[in-house]
């Protein structure tokens, strides 16, 4: 169940303040765990922030409730570092939600020139976050088409980058017209199981207070200090006779008049006492103070109406009220319960809340798995050993590694050709504190090599044998991982698939239970992470070995953080098909079910139909996989080789791996054209496997 909700607004001044405190206000009825969180503000103190953490006293800093200011992510973009703005985000998000507590998100506020790019920012955002969506629109001063055209855009561009909507408001809306942008909305919309609200517009959450006036016109306030708190509803300019100003008048009205038009100023406190006229917010008077004479009748007067005075001219003084900027803030008591009870009046917010308890976990965005899996590996670092030592790459790694905290890096080789590469590339990697082990000069050396031919003696290994084998670099980073003194190893930025995982398979071998050793790729997709299995290792696998591949490439989802719903893949889906290729996949698959009762898995089922719902809803439908897989299983090793590169290089997907399943100690290859960002991804997700293997993370 989702534990998280992102408001989006479609432009500036949709009122999401309203629809956090609602909200807030409910969930709080529920769970004391609530955090609210904003990715980007203009500034700090941001008013939002202040508002909500104020009114609801959620114990939580200014720092840690929002990513990023507008002004550091425009130096980040300007300086093509949008990725590293986005992890920052990210990384803020997972703090403040640590503990299940339920997360409370905000858009920014579409301020300035790069409103559409600050609208798909949001939507990037919302995407890696992984958070349902409620979108909220203003149909202030609008009708029909002009109020829904924005929510439709949303709808498309959410929908496009796959994130889930649970939700549209239209805030802001016409009284007279409500039921009939409802409608607009039903027609639109209808049919989904999202929850559709219309909120009219109330002009009081629009109105500033006295207070707010006081304080943006800097006046000086004469009277009627406790009702400072009034709304000003309407602003009137009293310049006419008295008999003609009053028929102006409105419930809640600002009169503004000159400081010495006393008949204005003695007839409109009359007004206001009296049953025949609405009651006034105040008088703001302009110019000047009253006369003296004016000055002590009012004194006399029992609780008068506030008044305030400024020195500029009526004009000057009406053009900067224009300017005020009205905003909800944490101590105005009145228009915080109007917002609530207008939410909880018209927003339907059980059945949102109820619907947002509904929603699935989130399906992890590739940047989000990334720093998911760097989280979990920097928690407690492993020894991970880089034979490949004098590769620019693996030293960049390495380097990175260590200043991330994500493991500790051993490297192979002698110093004094790691530290030439290093000058040579200038890498900033201080080998004084790193491990660097030369598997020459090791004093492990003779206690492997017995090793060694105790566990290939039945191969005719000799001591001969066995040193030629351990001086080669990849076997003596096996022999450390097998031995406990690295934790796991991670090659084959040069070396190939074969000469990296052949020690492996020889020395380490299977854990119990593990009938086959099989890979994994870790595919990162634009919108999602999905497994591929197995692309590397195992050419025609019959269908009990297809089975265990199966199992292995859900465990190895279930640890990376992925819920498995593995699709056994095939020419064709369900029962149509026919041929020894398709019996040997359905019989793995009803071999998985009895194994694994539990675990959602579809087979023989073609890769569309495992990837597209709109396939799966033809070819499959009710299908608890299709549309939907995690874990693709390929029938044989050609058909998944071809397959992954195919992915890879047409979509720009990233293939981490091949990520190696069933062994008793972590050992992972990579590919000959891997990036410095896929080593990175490979050693934290070798440092997990650790981790999991040594018990120091559950399963």
């Amino acid at each position: 169940m989702s534990n998280a909700l992102y408001i989006s607004t479609t432009e500036a001044g949709s009122g999401k303040a309203l629809v956090a405190l609602g909200l807030g206000h409910q969930l709080l009825r529920r769970t004391a765990g609530v955090r609210f969180f904003r990715p980007v503000i203009q500034t700090t103190p941001d008013e939002d922030i202040d508002l909500i953490t104020r009114h609801f006293a959620l114990p939580q800093s200014v720092e840690a409730s929002f990513g990023l200011t507008t002004g550091e992510m425009n130096d980040l973009i300007a300086a093509n570092r949008i990725n590293e703005g986005l992890e920052r985000i990210i990384s803020r998000y997972q703090a403040l939600a640590a503990a299940n507590r339920f997360m409370l998100c905000e858009s920014s506020d579409y301020l300035g020139e790069g409103s559409a790019f600050e609208f798909n920012l949001n939507q990037e955002i919302a995407r890696n976050l992984g958070c349902p969506i409620l979108i909220l629109g203003n149909a202030h001063q609008r009708h029909g088409d002009e109020a829904l055209r924005p929510v439709r855009l949303a709808v498309e561009t959410y929908r496009r980058h796959g994130c889930r909507i649970v939700g549209i408001v239209l805030n802001k809306a016409d009284p007279a017209g409500a039921d009939a942008l409802r409608d607009a909305l039903e027609k639109d919309f209808g049919g989904r199981d999202w929850v559709l609200s219309v909120i009219p517009y109330d002009r009081r959450l629009s109105s500033p207070r006295l207070l707010d006036i006081a304080q943006h016109l800097q006046a000086e306030v004469l009277y009627g200090h406790e009702g400072l708190e009034r709304l000003a509803l309407h602003q009137i300019v009293a310049a006419m006779q008295m008999q003609h100003a009053l028929e102006w008048l409105q419930e809640g009205s600002l009169v503004i008049t000159p400081g010495d038009r006393g008949d204005v100023i003695m007839g409109m406190l009359q007004a206001h006492q009296s049953h025949n006229y609405p009651n006034l917010s105040g008088l703001l008077l302009t110019g000047m103070a009253p006369e003296p004479a004016i000055d002590r009748l009012i004194q006399g007067l029992p609780n008068p109406l506030p008044i305030l005075a400024v020195a500029s001219d009526t004009f000057t003084t009406v053009s900067r009220l224009r300017d005020i900027h009205i905003s909800l803030k944490g101590d105005d008591r009145e228009k915080i319960a109007l917002s609530i009870e207008a939410f909880e009046r018209h927003g339907q917010v059980e059945r949102l809340l109820r619907t947002v308890n509904l929603a699935p976990p989130p399906e992890p965005t590739p940047r989000m798995f990334h720093h998911t899996i760097s989280l979990r590996a920097s928690r407690r670092p492993q020894r991970i050993v880089l034979p490949e030592a004098l590769v620019p790459r693996i030293l960049r790694a390495a380097a990175q590694v260590q200043a991330q905290g994500l493991a500790a890096p051993i490297l192979l080789g002698e110093p004094e050709e790691i530290e030439r590469v290093l000058r040579q590339e200038g890498i900033d990697l201080d080998l004084e504190t790193v491990s660097v082990v030369s598997p020459h000069t090791s004093r492990h050396l003779e206690r492997y090599i017995q090793t060694f031919v105790e566990l290939r003696r039945h191969k005719g290994g000799t001591a001969a044998i066995a040193r030629d084998h351990l001086l080669d670099a990849t076997t003596f980073a096996t022999m450390m991982v097998l031995s406990g003194d690295a934790d796991g190893m991670v090659s084959g930025a040069t070396h190939t698939t074969q000469h990296t995982i052949r020690p492996a398979l020889q020395l380490i071998r299977s854990r119990p239970g593990v009938s086959l050793i099989s890979s994994v790729f870790v595919m990162l997709l634009e919108d999602r992470v999905v497994i591929y299995g197995d692309c590397a290792v195992n050419p025609r696998p019959d269908a009990a070995q297809l089975a265990q591949i199966a199992i292995s490439s859900a465990e190895t989802a279930r640890a990376l953080g992925l819920e498995p719903r593995v699709a056994m893949l095939s020419y064709s889906s369900g029962a149509s098909g026919k041929g020894e290729e398709v019996e040997k996949v359905r019989q793995a698959t009803a071999q998985v079910r009895e194994r694994w009762p539990e675990l959602p898995i579809e087979g023989p089922i073609q890769y569309d139909a495992a990837v597209s719902p709109e396939v799966a809803l033809q070819k499959l439908p009710g299908s608890a996989v299709g549309g939907r897989a995690t874990v693709l299983v390929f029938p044989d090793l050609n058909t998944g080789n071809n397959t992954y590169k195919a992915v890879q290089r047409e979509t720009g997907a990233i293939a981490i791996g091949p990520i190696l399943q069933g062994l008793n100690k972590p050992v992972n290859d990579l590919s000959r054209g891997c990036s410095l960002e896929d080593i990175v991804s490979t050693i934290a997700i070798t440092a997990i496997q650790a981790q999991l293997l040594s018990g120091a993370e559950p399963r």
